[in-house]
Order: structure tokens, then sequence, then C-alpha cells
């Protein structure tokens, strides 16, 4: 039996994929909207999951905030990092999912449409050295679900996209992920993810472990 061999890097969404910090953002964007005299549906908020912050907050505009779009999301990200306290709310599967590919050698890099300040406090906070490489949403011209953020972890890593597998929650980021030529795992959560040839659904990251990861990207490969 020949044994799939593991991915040249892990690359890892955060918010909704790693940590669950989408109810913070959904508080954040309905009380800036509220703040001006509007409302703000759970189903706008799920519209909006894995955007880029920039995109979010022109809706937001849209809808009454009478902010510039630097300003709203410097008010987001202070609202969601500050909700942002230990214990995080760990996906469930994640950070064992996350150690054994830590462990088995394999390069890994955060790849997020949130602020690098925020992604970097998240990073830190794993009980372990998580991440080689950080990629933010303020580091990219063009976000997700362009696949610049994911080409950019690639090249900062020093390995070929094609040999990697994403690991993605949201329409926009496995968009982006499935563009970038990465072998791509979909871990639906508040967003619906529809099926695909180009891509796989785990319904949970709980169970799985590095050689899940090369065997999906051997399937995909080969498919």
């Amino acid at each position: 039996m020949i044994v799939p061999q593991l991915p040249a890097a892990v690359l890892w969404d955060m918010d909704g994929t790693l940590v669950d910090t989408e109810p913070f953002w959904f508080a954040a964007e309905t009380e800036l909207v509220g703040r001006f005299g509007g409302t703000w549906t759970h189903e706008q908020a799920i519209s909006l999951v894995g955007s880029g912050l920039r995109d979010g907050a022109r809706v937001l505009q849209q809808h009454g905030v009478r902010m510039d779009v630097e300003e709203i999301v410097a008010w987001q990200t202070e609202f969601v990092t500050d909700h942002l306290v230990a214990p995080l709310p760990w996906r469930p599967g994640a950070l064992a999912l996350l150690a054994a590919i830590r462990d088995a050698g394999v390069p890994t890099a955060l790849v997020t449409m949130s602020e690098r300040r925020m992604a970097e406090a998240v990073a830190a906070a794993v009980p372990f050295g998580a991440f080689d490489v950080v990629v933010a949403g303020d580091d990219v011209e063009r976000p997700k679900p362009h696949p610049e953020a994911y080409l950019r972890a690639a090249e900062l890593l020093g390995v070929d996209i094609a040999a990697c597998v994403a690991i993605e929650d949201s329409p926009p980021g496995l968009a982006a992920a499935v563009a970038s030529g990465a072998a791509t795992v979909g871990v639906p959560h508040q967003a619906v993810l529809p099926e695909g040839d180009r891509w796989r659904l785990w319904r949970t990251l709980d169970g799985r472990g590095p050689e899940d990861l090369a065997a999906v990207a051997d399937e995909l490969r080969t498919a």
C-alpha cells in the first residue's frame, strides 16, 4: 500500500476555522450599525464571513455607518480583539490537528483577512510554536476570494502551492484557496459550503490527522 506524501505545508484560515471569532465579528457589526440607527441581521452578518475587512466596511457604510473604511476596520478589530480573552474559543479538533502537523515537521501558515495585530495575538495564544508564517488582511492588496494571500504564504514558506493543503470555513476563503492551486478542505461553521469536485468537505477537524490531509491532497491531485 502506497502511503500518500505529507503536504509541503498546511495553510490555515483563522476566523471560524482555527478559532471561533465569528460571533464577535457579528456583534461588532450589529453594534456599529446600531450606533447609526440601523439594523443588522444574522443573514447579513453571514454574508460577510470570510470577506476582506475593507470590503465588509464598505457594506457597513451602505447600511448607514458614517465612518471611513479604515476607521471601521480599526474599530471592529479593536472590538473583536478585546473579546479574545483566554481561553480562546478554539474550533473542535483544530489545536490537536495543528500540533500533529507540527510534530510531523510540516510547515504551517496562518492566512487570514483579519488585521496582522489580531492574527499575531491569536497565533501567540496557541500553546506551542504553531506558525512559520502569518499572512494577514493588511499584508495583501486583494482580499479573499482572490488567491493572493495563499500564494503569498506559499512564497514566504518557499514551497509549491500545488503541494500545500489549505483549510477554510467560508465561501470566499474556499474560493481563494482553490484558486491558488492548493488542495483545499472546507470545514463549514457559520456559512454553508457547497460540495465540489475541486475540494473536500469535512464536518469537523476533530479526530483528523496529517495523514488525512495527505489523503485529501493525493485524492484531489488524481481526481
